[in-house]
């Protein structure tokens, strides 16, 4: 089988680190393109990475017919202007979580792919995961009983004035970056969406970004997620889902080592154990599965809507930092 041609904009370090060593085992995907505002950084880039072909423009490679989807992980707020640019030139998409800077550009996103009928899906790795299909098995079996509440944490301490995730009008801060993990997750454990949510922010008086976050989702019928998400604190994260019997804890639930197997200690009405999920490059797989459904002309694995929809709580956390109550999340 021929192999899908990459075309990528920016010449980020999530490729770099990520999904350029992943994609040397891939069956269906080939890097084909790389593009850079510097024609030299993307040479550069190109020779680093396995590129055949550099761009001085993310234009150009948007052009180039031999480019079959392209991946965007520009910072967040340029997301939904090369979003559109993309679609306009034809190319199917999957772009970094998340789409834009709020749920509206998410939307009109979703609606700008739509109308032209262009594949469009939201980057969430995590999610193409053994240890995440088997997590969603174990609440579908009764192992937990009813599901009643999700804990998320998520960490790291970047205190990096240049790096993006620290420049606000780039879309920096926690929630954007990591909070986004923790409530897509609870949303999918949980299986339904939250109607309102309630947040408190602690934001750093030079980047004025977010860099602590506490937050309660409320699911309605007495069910909840819980998370705090970090900047500038110790590296962690876990996620637990906890039922009327049982429950379970995902040692590494974003982050996951292609090298080692998922662990998510259970704890039922069996006693307390390991389960342990087959070695796996969760972003291999999230490529492959995108790739997949371009040859099989089939839905993207994740729906666009979904990516709205996070988006949505992620506004209400923002609204409820501001107004200090609890608030609706909007539906689009």
């Amino acid at each position: 089988m021929k192999k899908l041609r990459l075309g990528v904009l920016g010449c980020a370090g999530i490729y770099a680190g990520s999904v350029a060593p992943a994609l040397k085992s891939s069956l269906l995907v080939e890097p084909y393109a790389v593009a850079s505002r510097d024609i030299e950084k993307a040479q550069k880039y190109a020779d680093a990475h396995g590129f055949t072909v550099p761009y001085g423009s993310y234009e150009a490679l948007l052009a180039d017919p031999n480019v079959d989807f392209v991946y965007i992980p520009l910072p967040n707020h340029l997301h939904l202007e090369y979003i559109k640019k993309a679609a306009d030139a034809g190319k199917p998409i999957i772009c970094e979580k998340p789409l834009g800077l709020n749920a509206k550009e998410a939307a009109e996103a979703a609606a700008y792919c739509q109308k032209r009928e262009i594949p469009l899906m939201e980057a969430f790795m995590y999610r193409f995961h053994p240890q995440w299909v088997q997590a969603k098995e174990l609440i579908r079996s009764g192992k937990l009983g009813e599901l009643i509440t999700v804990n998320g944490l998520f960490s790291y301490n970047n205190r990096d004035r240049a790096n993006i995730r620290n420049i606000a009008a780039y879309g920096g801060g926690a929630i954007l970056d990591i909070g986004c993990y923790t409530v897509s997750s609870a949303r999918y454990l949980i299986g339904t969406e939250p109607v309102r949510a309630v947040c408190s922010i602690t934001r750093d008086p030079s980047f004025k970004t977010d860099v602590l976050v506490s937050a309660i989702l409320d699911f309605g019928g007495g069910k909840t997620a819980v998370f705090s998400v970090s900047t500038q604190i110790s590296s962690y994260q876990r996620v637990t889902a906890i039922g009327t019997g049982g429950s379970f804890s995902i040692e590494i639930p974003f982050n996951m080592p292609d090298n080692a197997p998922g662990h998510i200690m259970l704890n039922d009405s069996d006693g307390k154990r390991l389960v342990e999920s087959e070695l796996a490059n969760q972003y291999r797989l999230e490529f492959d599965g995108f790739a997949e459904s371009l040859i099989q002309k089939v839905e993207v694995p994740t729906p666009v809507a979904d990516a709205v929809a996070n988006m949505a709580v992620l506004d209400a956390l923002f609204k409820s930092a501001v107004s200090g109550g609890w608030e609706t999340v909007q539906r689009y």
